[in-house]
């Protein structure tokens, strides 16, 4: 899992990072909206941590001109604004959950994993596609209840197809989020890697789309 962080406090900022490291998840940190993706419809990234104050503009602003761009991956904000109308705008603004500071890092953690599932249309810690069955949190997978022997990088590519079930996920999206801190994994590379999927959890699971990247069967 790979976060952006929006946020302009220091501490705050530092601790998220070290508690999202902790959990094995990967993060990128940024203080000002101008230092934020532009608008499009795809980010390299499964959650964003959203600060609604920010020294050079609104993080409500920034929110909606990601949702008028058709960019759908799951926002959080993060605020010491505790007023309804605050809550209110977030949400109707696009967020998918509002956190008010000072908060337990545990229960952003939880938030976090509850609004990937509703992203990923699954009602649990296990993500169940017919007989193949994901656990994020513990790096299994099973088929038809045997546990699948897939190596990190199979497991990362398993997951970030089963976000969007049914739904096609560019080559390029697909190359940057299984190297998200550094240069995008070789289109080469990837194709074996899905080759090699494939063939522990059933070569139909995975279609290609030609010219554009691969889903995965919903």
């Amino acid at each position: 899992m790979h976060i952006l962080i929006i946020e302009d406090d220091l501490d705050l900022g530092c601790a998220l990072q070290h508690a999202l490291k902790v959990e094995g998840i990967s993060s990128e940190w940024v203080r000002r909206t101008a230092a934020a993706p532009l608008p499009s419809a795809e980010m390299p990234f499964d959650c964003v941590l959203l600060d609604l104050s920010l020294p050079d503009g609104a993080g409500l602003d920034l929110l909606r001109r990601w949702r008028r761009a058709g960019n759908a991956v799951p926002i959080i904000i993060i605020t010491a604004r505790s007023a309804l109308e605050d809550r209110l705008a977030g949400l109707d603004g696009g967020a998918d959950d509002f956190v008010i500071k000072p908060f337990d890092t545990p229960e952003l953690l939880s938030r976090m994993r509850a609004v990937l599932r509703r992203y990923a249309r699954q009602a649990s810690e296990t993500w169940t596609l017919g007989g193949l069955q994901i656990e994020p949190r513990a790096y299994v997978a099973r088929l038809h209840g045997a546990v699948l022997d897939l190596s990190p990088r199979e497991f990362h590519l398993l997951l970030e197809l089963a976000r969007e079930p049914g739904a096609v996920v560019p080559k390029g999206t697909l190359a940057q989020r299984l190297e998200p801190l550094g240069d995008a994994v070789d289109f080469g590379a990837l194709e074996v890697h899905v080759s090699n999927l494939r063939r522990k959890i059933g070569a139909d699971r995975i279609r290609t789309v030609r010219g554009i990247g691969y889903l995965l069967a919903a």
